[in-house]
């Protein structure tokens, strides 16, 4: 007999990218408080036509936004800094790889928060390791 899974809500993948944001080293989770997390089903078709995607599947993360390295005063007034978590291109992801979901979601979340920091692919890796140890540590307390 197969067992039965069901898929997260969209609240229940936004309460899990917010527990990620939480699991940030606090100096840098201090820069984030003016970063808007939204949890879409999909990306809007601006998005997939912008950034020519086949199929709104092949994106599980955005950032829009200014990073902080690029911030200048005059960049004051503009829409403030969003990281987009897509739950259905992350949940086909999950089915596909196997992978734990929490860990998919913390990796999309740290990954475009590194955009805003304007960090390098090995400085988010660096990131995401020590959030891992964070809730590790946090789960055994």
């Amino acid at each position: 007999m197969t067992k039965s899974i069901i898929a997260p809500t969209l609240a229940e993948v936004d309460a899990m990218a917010k527990a990620a944001l939480a699991l940030l080293p606090a100096e840098l989770r201090s820069f984030t408080g003016d970063v808007v997390i939204l949890t879409q089903e999909f990306p809007d078709d601006e998005v997939c036509r912008s950034m020519e995607l086949e199929s709104p599947f092949d994106i599980l993360g955005l950032y829009q936004g200014t990073s902080l390295a690029d911030k200048q005063i005059e960049t004051s007034g503009n829409m403030p800094d969003m990281v987009f978590i897509y739950r259905r291109p992350i949940l086909d992801y999950w089915c596909e790889t196997g992978e734990d979901l929490a860990h998919v979601v913390r990796h999309v979340l740290i990954h475009e928060i590194g955009h805003h920091f304007g960090f390098s692919d090995e400085t988010m890796e660096a990131i995401e390791e020590t959030a891992e140890a964070e809730e590790i540590k946090a789960s055994r307390a």
